[in-house]
């Protein structure tokens, strides 16, 4: 059985044909610069790979030419549709609505439209991908919607409200919602397989370190706590984002360089973080490249970042009273030794010992904590894809 997963952006749209027979992943690829010119990339598990430069001013065009990637081009790997049983898609935002993944129907994409206040930068392009996707493939086709927020339903109110007055959170639903869900699921998952416990035995720290950053405290088998809140933003510094800081500072920068709440969020998401402290880069491989190099606030960069990382881990043992195992995903937390080493050591009051020959990988699942350490660090590479087909796949055969 072949599952289509799709992740539909603004402007671009990332997909991934898996057989679940043996979950690999058949052809996978990228169509970006939607509504502005479009490129497609395509790329089938046997190396042979279809670029396209063409216009795709909507994700129907766009759709239209995955559909030619995946059955008439050089790099084709399907006859036709058919053999496609059904299609998961990735949304960001599911809000108080949606805790579980669910079979797509009129009712729930519009659902999903009405959270768009809430991940403006995502749910309008998902459900526009959606859209698109059941005029492509046919509305015969079954199709799914994961949610990244899921996972984090399970958070008691003492974890997901903000000590604002309560009538906002009536009004607006302000509260924690979390995000990255459906990575922290995989690799907590993945952790307890490789321990060979119950999740619902274990005390489980995911982080989730990339452009975008999150933290998450797992106990009983379900998310307790997450550090992203109301909006990706919350939490600790990443690329581009500040994480949390004292709203009396963005005030009191509005009122100085009279800047809009419009201005404010700008800022906050897109000039702040590892980019806004180094003034040089967001991408990690740079500012680490830099700070070997003498660049001062470079190296103040990944330092606030580890610092932070540390907190969250300390923080979420503290709530849990205690953690088994800890693990580190992403592109950063997945290809960073440096980074992992240290933070095993500034942790080290837990028990865990690095285990440096295990450490130095990049991309690879890998326990990198020594045997005799009294809490297990793993790396392990996170698949949201997969976990979208498996759920697709669980749901389609009910």
């Amino acid at each position: 059985m072949k599952i289509f997963v799709v992740n539909a952006g603004s402007s671009s749209l990332k997909y991934q044909l898996i057989d679940m027979d043996d979950e690999s992943v058949i052809a996978k690829g990228i169509c970006e610069r939607i509504g502005t010119g479009g490129v497609i990339k395509h790329k089938a598990s046997d190396g042979r790979e279809y670029r396209a430069e063409t216009d795709m001013p909507t994700h129907s065009e766009a759709f239209a030419q995955v559909v030619y990637a995946l059955t008439q081009s050089e790099a084709k790997v399907i006859d036709s549709l058919d053999e496609i049983s059904a299609i998961g898609h990735r949304v960001v935002q599911g809000g108080t609505l949606f805790s579980e993944s669910v079979l797509v129907d009129e009712e729930v994409i519009r659902k999903v439209e009405s959270l768009g206040e809430l991940a403006p930068l995502h749910n309008p392009a998902n459900a526009l991908g959606i859209r698109a996707c059941i005029a492509a493939f046919g509305p015969e086709k079954p199709q799914t919607v994961v949610f990244d927020t899921a996972f984090h339903q399970t958070m008691e109110p003492k974890a997901y409200m903000y000590a604002l007055p309560y009538e906002y959170y009536e009004k607006y639903g302000i509260r924690r919602y979390g995000a990255h869900g459906t990575s922290h699921r995989f690799v907590s998952d993945r952790v307890a397989e490789l321990l060979g416990k119950p999740k619902k035995d274990l005390k489980i720290i995911t982080c989730h370190l990339g452009n975008g950053c999150s933290i998450t405290a797992i106990k009983d088998g379900v998310c307790c706590d997450t550090s992203m809140g109301f909006t990706p933003l919350d939490g600790f510094m990443m690329g581009t984002r500040s994480g949390a800081v004292d709203p009396s500072a963005l005030t009191y920068i509005a009122e100085k360089e009279h800047m809009s709440p419009q201005e404010i969020s700008d800022m906050c998401n897109k000039k702040s973080g590892a980019l806004g402290i180094s003034g040089l880069s967001n991408d990690n491989r740079d500012l680490v490249e830099a700070a070997e190099g003498g660049h001062v606030r470079a190296r103040l960069a990944l330092d606030m970042q580890r610092y932070q990382i540390v907190k969250y881990i300390g923080a979420y043992t503290a709530a849990m009273n205690g953690v088994d195992a800890i693990v580190l995903t992403g592109g950063i937390g997945e290809n960073n030794p440096e980074l992992r080493e240290k933070i095993c050591n500034e942790i080290s009051y837990l028990g865990i010992t690095c285990d440096t020959a295990a450490n130095h990988c990049r991309g690879k699942e890998a326990r990198i904590s020594t045997a005799d350490s009294k809490v297990a660090v793993y790396v392990i590479p996170t698949n949201e894809e997969l976990v979208i087909a498996r759920d697709t796949l669980a749901l389609i055969s009910k």
